[in-house]
């Protein structure tokens, strides 16, 4: 799914407006069972999924869980903040029965407005308890690192920086792309944030607003790359892959490379779901939170384009990611936050509207 700077936009109203908003491994019984129980019962009934993920990955999950139960689920795909927005406007009479996001902050947005209900225990329990809502409003479903796409044999290949802080030196100046409006890069400022500080972060994105040319989305930054229209710029690992699928081995041009473990740049954040406090359908609702957590739909996750990593003990996501532990750990939902900290310095350092 494309996104640009309606991320941003949409971001920006969840935050503020009047109606708005005040990221493996181990063993486990990974068999072919879900753990949407009773979805059996729930045969013939509708559930309603307002989804900010990869909507060709959400589709194929939507026609297994019907497969599989009966339920029939009616997707509404589009940016996580637009939508987490719609669902406030929308109030008691929303449609959505599930809000399943790509990052933590318009989760942590709707949670603390209350609009949450409590995820099943034996749903929370699938996945370990640090990739999802400390408080059990939602679930994790899958993992996703922060990486260097640099173009290959450029300087930014051979000699990739270890640091994303590095990235605003004037060494860079000019040879570095962005994608602000993405929804993927507030985490990685929130990150700054709670390691280096406000004030630390806000120069470091003036750094970064010199050296770089601004692109609407990371595919477009991707691409980009690609061509060595720029050398290098910070994305979601799994542009990478994507790109790489689109143009083939032989027509990709660019490398991907991981920041040092424990930088702000080596972020490792999830993907979640949450069953909405005034859906009609909480049981169908509670039934689909089930199955994102189980094997069936983990390992559906582990085998599409999507190349996200599974949060489910003992399913492994495809052979050529590098494992997430040598990357980073995932991010304290807590730190991570709704994202208005991050919003409000791109925005006062002119990278966002």
């Amino acid at each position: 799914m494309l996104r640009s700077l309606r991320s941003a936009i949409g971001l920006s109203l969840v935050t503020v407006s009047a109606l708005a908003l005040t990221a493996c491994g181990g063993s486990s019984d990974s068999s072919d069972k879900d753990n949407s129980s009773d979805s059996t019962s729930l045969k013939g009934q509708t559930v309603t999924v307002y989804s900010g993920q990869h909507e060709q990955t959400v589709k194929a999950l939507a026609a297994d869980f019907e497969k599989r139960t009966g339920v029939k689920v009616e997707l509404r795909s589009g940016d996580e903040a637009e939508l987490a927005n719609q669902i406030l406007q929308e109030g008691t009479a929303s449609p959505a029965d599930v809000f399943y996001a790509e990052n933590p902050p318009a989760l942590t947005t709707l949670e603390e407005k209350g609009l949450l209900a409590p995820v099943k225990p034996e749903t929370l329990k699938a996945v370990p308890a640090q990739d999802s809502s400390p408080k059990g409003d939602w679930v994790g479903v899958s993992a996703r690192t922060a990486a260097f796409l640099a173009a290959e044999g450029k300087g930014a290949d051979t000699a990739p920086p270890s640091s994303v802080r590095d990235l605003a030196k004037p060494e860079w100046k000019g040879r570095l792309g962005i994608a602000p409006g993405e929804t993927d890069f507030a985490p990685v400022v929130t990150r700054m944030i709670k390691t280096d500080g406000e004030g630390a972060a806000k120069k470091w994105l003036e750094g970064l607003k010199a050296n770089a040319k601004t692109y609407d989305s990371n595919e477009d930054l991707s691409a980009a790359v690609n061509k060595g229209e720029v050398e290098a710029g910070v994305i979601d690992h799994y542009y990478f892959y994507r790109l790489r699928d689109e143009q083939t081995a032989a027509k990709t041009h660019a490398k991907l490379h991981y920041f040092a473990k424990g930088d702000p740049g080596a972020l490792v954040d999830v993907s979640g779901a949450a069953v909405l406090k005034h859906g009609k359908h909480q049981q169908a609702a509670q039934a689909f939170l089930g199955y994102l957590a189980s094997a069936p739909a983990q390992n559906v996750i582990a085998s599409s384009e999507s190349y996200e990593y599974p949060l489910l003990p003992g399913v492994k996501g495809k052979s050529e990611l590098p494992a997430l532990d040598t990357i980073g750990t995932v991010a304290n939902v807590a730190d991570l936050g709704d994202g208005k900290e991050a919003l409000k310095l791109l925005q006062d350092t002119g990278l966002l509207a």
